[in-house]
């Protein structure tokens, strides 16, 4: 199932080889939970500093049905790898959810938890 997403550059130029590998990096994500009803992704820059650099931000929001949004925020120099972490710590907090889901439902349902 493809989810719905919507990729938005803020002072940054609009680039779509980083645009298809956040496509990719959705894809892959949509792996992990069929429960994903949207995925939003922001990409920008906060302010031009030279004596900083060019740091990306990278904010993924990942919508789930009656559950708080999974947000995940990294920055970096380099976009692939700013999108990359993010991208991981979304999926990490995902797959948390979901095994916290799991176990409550088996102990609902009389089922015994594994320690």
């Amino acid at each position: 199932m493809q989810v719905p997403s919507e990729i938005s550059f803020h002072n940054l130029e609009h680039s779509d080889a980083i645009e298809s590998s956040i496509e990719r990096w959705i894809a892959r994500l949509d792996t992990y939970s069929d429960r994903i009803t949207r995925c939003d992704v922001t990409l920008g820059q906060p302010h031009k500093s030279n004596r900083h650099g060019s740091t990306l931000e990278v904010t993924i929001k990942v919508g789930l049905p009656g559950a708080e949004p999974i947000i995940s925020h990294t920055a970096h120099d380099d976009p692939y790898v700013a999108i990359a972490d993010a991208f991981r710590a979304a999926r990490r907090q995902l797959i948390d959810r979901t095994n916290m889901r799991r176990e409550f439902v088996e102990a609902r349902g009389r089922y015994t938890l594994a320690t």
